[in-house]
């Protein structure tokens, strides 16, 4: 027999939807016309993420229906949480998480510039290194698109040096839907609630967001080269739409480092 649980699960993830849908179109909206004309322009959009939120930078491309114009910058070290205890383990990608001058470290590496834009996916929005990329995105001058929990952010303490959060200077905010606390479900005689609501609530973010950069970039006439499965147009054809966006991809990455 099913337990109540997992309907109540169920009931939250399709209030985060449905959450989503009636307050975030706008929003969505908005980011959208910043991506599409960033990737219109042969410019990248730039997304990072620490802890688990790093899976939505991995839903945005590359993907079955995915396509290229979107730079991923994941850190092992602040993403890899498989290990849990020992050498990199859990509480070592934790510590890293509010550790202040990283941000600026990693994007020493990349060469940054208009039209790119940036994409940043945390569900507090508080830590101190997504905030300090935030901020070191609008220093050069690109616009800033948050997805976060507006809830749990609200709630939660500023925790950089600055006193801000991610949502108090992002250009657009999304809001995930997901309540403060991200875990969905109480049990009876269990005293903590279980099921967190941040991984459904931001993948319908991305790939509503990943839909319509799609039809805003078809309206500009820039369709872009999507990652299309065998189930579609065939096994062969298949890889060659792979191979097409996998090169665009790299054509577009060259610029960022440094190889143009």
């Amino acid at each position: 027999m099913t337990t109540q649980a997992s309907f109540d699960y169920l009931d939250q993830a399709q209030a985060i939807l449905a959450r989503i849908r009636a307050t975030e179109m706008d929003a969505i909206d908005r980011a959208a016309e910043i991506c599409a004309h960033t990737i219109a322009n042969e410019g990248l959009v730039h997304m990072f993420a620490t802890g688990h939120s790093r899976m939505f930078v991995e839903e945005m491309y590359p993907r079955h229906g995915s396509f290229p114009g979107f730079h991923p910058m994941v850190e092992l070290s602040l993403t890899y949480h498989n290990q849990v205890v020992g050498s990199n383990g859990q509480r070592q990608a934790m510590f890293l998480e509010h550790v202040e001058g990283l941000a600026p470290v990693i994007l020493r590496n990349f060469v940054i510039e208009p039209p790119d834009s940036f994409l940043i996916f945390s569900n507090s929005g508080v830590n101190e290194v997504v905030v300090e990329m935030g901020l070191e995105a609008k220093k050069l001058g690109l616009p800033l698109i948050a997805v976060v929990s507006k809830a749990h952010s609200a709630a939660s303490a500023a925790r950089h040096s600055s006193g801000r959060k991610l949502m108090d200077f992002a250009d657009v905010t999304i809001d995930n839907g997901v309540p403060a606390g991200d875990a969905l479900v109480t049990i009876d005689g269990l005293e903590d609630p279980v099921g967190p609501g941040s991984t459904i609530g931001a993948a319908a973010v991305t790939n509503a967001l990943k839909c319509a950069i799609a039809e805003k970039l078809v309206a500009l006439g820039h369709p872009p080269l999507v990652l299309t499965s065998s189930h579609f147009i065939g096994g062969a054809e298949s890889q060659r739409r792979f191979d097409q966006s996998y090169d665009d991809y790299r054509r577009r990455l060259k610029r960022v480092y440094g190889c143009e």
